[in-house]
């Protein structure tokens, strides 16, 4: 079995179909994840759930992110790659049989969570392969072509998902993918292949691994209250406390354990990529956060349908998916501040053109133009955020790295879609107001929540790109 140092870094014909395979693998998991949103009203109808029930086919399946995830590193080093990935597909095909004939909403909720186990074992291993297997002069690139898959997944859910509600049934959702599925089975399969050395060390630390899951649903469920009962209601706070108490209980506790522990915490004593990981963060927090306020505002205030709410959001999905890899291709060649930089000046000009462009002034057209500036400035951002990160790490840490990265990543889009329905919810809760109304008000603030991100970002890829 080869090591990382002996493996020949070589762009050739079996790593592309790696990335692509594992990548197909993330991208299904996270289109299937924003597509469901759409579906809710029609579930609740066909199975007689409430709208907290019918929630749980998002709320669990990140809790069961937020377990897996964090694991990534650990699974990494036990078992072999292909090994994994054909778990993973395996356990997404079973959740997706499940999905698409279940009679009952609970056996819908069972394949969601399987379906759950699936992405998380997927998202990180994508990244792996780019990691250890890539020539270090195309690395930006094939991390470009690996975030493209991963950043466009939430702007192509509520399209797929509006389209197929609108003309067939939700089971469809589930029956489309599986063809998707079965090639990256067999193109994983032939292509994958091992650059690490499997160890067979200490047992894995289920109690450590516990207690991030607790505080990550307990920040989601924090966001959950704050639009049903309020920003200052018992749940919220008792919720949002009790996150950061674990969190601050977790640093300590994994301080202590040193590599043993799910995520190692010497990677957070490089202050750049501390830096790129909160950036990410804030990336994918308010990329999942636009996705929701644009096609929920499009629907209620200009009364558009799903489709085309979605409509909106598909050319600078399209732009997104073109300029990837052209943003890794640049960081290749010019280093990481200049895309770095570009991408979050384009970010921040979208993000100050969505807060202060009155609503009322807006159109579909202008909506999209300026969300296709956001997805010009995500597209040299995302992906070589993570890289230029993760190139701060030597040795295995670059493992618990890539580990903190899918963690947060997926944590950030989903804090960011639950702070924003909660704000959007708070104002449509107004009294004397029409729905229209109020729902432009509460995706007015949601921008302003919006723009603030976008100097948050700005702030931590100045920090991440300057020497030491």
């Amino acid at each position: 079995m080869q090591n990382n140092v002996e493996f020949n870094r070589v762009l050739d014909h079996r790593l592309i179909p790696s990335v692509i395979a594992s990548g197909i693998l993330s991208f299904i998991g996270i289109v299937v994840e924003t597509a469901m949103n759409t579906t809710f009203p029609t579930l609740m109808k066909e199975f007689g759930v409430s709208t907290s029930m019918v929630q749980w086919l998002t709320t669990g399946y990140l809790l069961i992110l937020s377990a897996i995830i964090p694991s990534s590193a650990f699974l990494k080093r036990r078992f072999k790659t292909k090994t994994l990935f054909i778990a993973a597909i395996s356990l997404f095909i079973v959740g997706t049989v499940m999905c698409g004939i279940a009679p009952v909403f609970s056996i819908l909720l069972a394949g969601r969570l399987i379906q759950g186990v699936g992405t998380g074992i997927a998202l990180p291993m994508m990244f792996n392969i780019i990691q250890e297997q890539a020539p270090f002069e195309n690395m930006g690139l094939l991390m470009g072509i690996g975030t493209m898959l991963t950043a466009m997944a939430p702007a192509v859910g509520p399209f797929f998902g509006g389209l197929i509600i609108r003309f067939f049934s939700w089971r469809l959702i589930f029956a489309v993918l599986m063809p998707l599925l079965i090639v990256a089975l067999i193109i994983g399969v032939t292509n994958i292949r091992q650059s690490s050395e499997v160890k067979k060390g200490s047992g894995y630390d289920f109690f450590g691994n516990a207690v991030l899951a607790i505080c990550f649903l307990s920040l989601i469920l924090s966001g959950n209250f704050a639009g049903t009962k309020g920003w200052l209601s018992i749940q919220t706070i008792g919720f949002f406390a009790a996150a950061i108490a674990l969190a601050v209980f977790y640093l300590f506790y994994a301080g202590r354990r040193g590599e043993k522990a799910v995520i190692n915490m010497e990677i957070f004593k490089e202050r750049r990529f501390t830096c790129s990981l909160i950036a990410l963060f804030t990336i994918q927090f308010m990329t999942l956060a636009i996705g929701f306020v644009i096609p929920n505002f499009a629907q209620i205030t200009w009364n558009q349908s799903a489709l085309v709410a979605g409509c909106i959001l598909v050319p600078g999905c399209a732009l997104l998916t073109v300029l990837s890899p052209v943003g890794g291709r640049v960081m290749d060649k010019k280093g990481a501040r200049i895309p770095l930089l570009t991408g979050v000046l384009a970010t921040v000009i979208a993000s100050a053109l969505f807060f202060l462009v009155p609503l009322s002034k807006a159109s579909v057209i202008s909506l999209t133009l300026v969300y296709m500036i956001f997805t010009f400035g995500q597209s040299f951002t995302a992906g070589n955020t993570m890289a230029n990160g993760l190139g701060f790490l030597t040795g295995e840490l670059k493992a618990d790295g890539n580990a903190a990265f899918n963690t947060l990543q997926q944590l950030g889009g989903a804090f960011g879609t639950v702070i924003a329905a909660a704000i959007v919810a708070q104002a449509q809760n107004a009294r004397n107001i029409t729905l229209s109304h109020s729902t432009e008000l509460g995706s007015h603030a949601a921008f302003g929540m919006i723009f603030a991100g976008s100097m948050i970002l700005l702030i931590c890829q100045i920090l991440a790109t300057r020497k030491n």
